[in-house]
């Protein structure tokens, strides 16, 4: 199997862990986890990957992290094309099982973790203030991948640090957005859900991108390399 075709692959089945289990807690188990558990989830679910398919593919799972090692020139034009489609589609199928479980049991599936803003979401914040909360989780996200991954004797414990820091962002953001920072992880359930989830879904695509450029042009910038 070539290296771009495990690549794709490594890609693909970490954003559909991410997905499963990170949705998955929100959608079926958030009134009993709490916001501090959903975090966890997220968190966790990035460290079990980032040990698996860290080192075939870099475990971005992310467009947004995908957006900024390209920045970086850290992935090719072709690599960030493949990584994108394949934390697309493994997104996809990560909330279709979600879907399936929650449908299996008779309920109205009307929940899998979308992301939102406005009157009924969270505490209801405004279209503009969930742009600038995106923009600065996915910088905050981000920035700490660029530091932790730029120096290699870091290698042992940087998807620990990495998905510590999603759990960090999360525990912020759940109340705001969902927390995106992660176009892929926002775009699956919506399309899934469609209404409003998918009618706000630009919002968590466009802002993560901004973030994430922020982020490797100010590490560009600090760093001087």
């Amino acid at each position: 199997m070539s290296a771009s075709w495990k690549k794709g692959i490594a890609e693909f089945i970490g954003t559909f862990v991410l997905v499963l289990f990170g949705c998955g807690s929100a959608a079926t188990a958030g009134g009993n986890l709490g916001n501090l558990g959903i975090a966890l989830a997220f968190g966790l679910s990035i460290v079990a990957m980032a040990y698996f398919i860290g080192p075939i593919s870099g475990c971005h799972i992310n467009p947004a992290v995908s957006f900024a090692m390209w920045i970086r020139r850290k992935i090719s034009s072709s690599d960030f094309i493949l990584y994108v489609a394949a934390q697309v589609a493994g997104g996809l199928a990560g909330a279709a099982i979600l879907y399936a479980i929650i449908d299996s049991t008779g309920a109205a599936v009307i929940n899998l973790g979308a992301n939102g803003y406005g009157d009924g979401y969270g505490i209801g914040i405004s279209l503009l203030m969930a742009l600038i909360v995106e923009v600065i989780l996915t910088f905050v996200f981000v920035s700490t991948i660029l530091g932790v991954t730029s120096d290699g004797g870091n290698s042992r414990v940087a998807g620990l640090v990495i998905g510590l820091t999603l759990a960090f962002v999360h525990i912020l953001g759940i109340a705001l957005t969902g927390t995106s920072v992660n176009p892929a992880r926002s775009l699956a359930p919506a399309i899934l859900l469609g209404d409003t989830p998918l009618s706000q879904v630009w919002v968590f695509i466009v802002a993560p991108l901004a973030g994430a450029g922020l982020a490797a042009i100010t590490h560009k910038l600090l760093h001087n390399k």
